[in-house]
């Protein structure tokens, strides 16, 4: 199973998201092609109603902590409750490109 699909199926099962959106952006980065190291997540859920944004992004980092720990490097979480979803018509916004970071890209050894 792909860590994408894992991914999904946890965040699925744990917050049953009106909508969910796991996007592999790691080919925008400074790793191995087929890489999954950086995803964006988008999960709109009424799990999320009256929590903080700052425990809404600790649930997902606790749920996914394997993962963390194995390989994914980078998690962009867009995560609201369906009415903040409709408010921002309903997107996420767009990752920043990447910056470089790689060994390679800053010139140290």
């Amino acid at each position: 199973m792909s860590i994408q699909t894992a991914i999904e199926l946890k965040l699925q099962e744990s917050f049953q998201p009106a909508y969910l959106a796991v996007e592999n952006e790691s080919h925008n980065h400074s790793v191995p092609a087929n890489s999954e190291t950086h995803f964006k997540v988008t999960i709109v859920s009424a799990h999320f109603i009256d929590l903080s944004k700052v425990r809404r992004h600790q649930q997902v980092y606790q749920l996914l902590a394997e993962e963390l720990q194995n390989g994914v490097h980078a998690l962009a979480l867009h995560l609201y409750h369906p009415e903040e979803w409709r408010l921002r018509g309903q997107s996420s916004p767009d990752s920043p490109a990447c910056r470089g970071g790689s060994k390679q890209n800053s010139g140290s050894e």
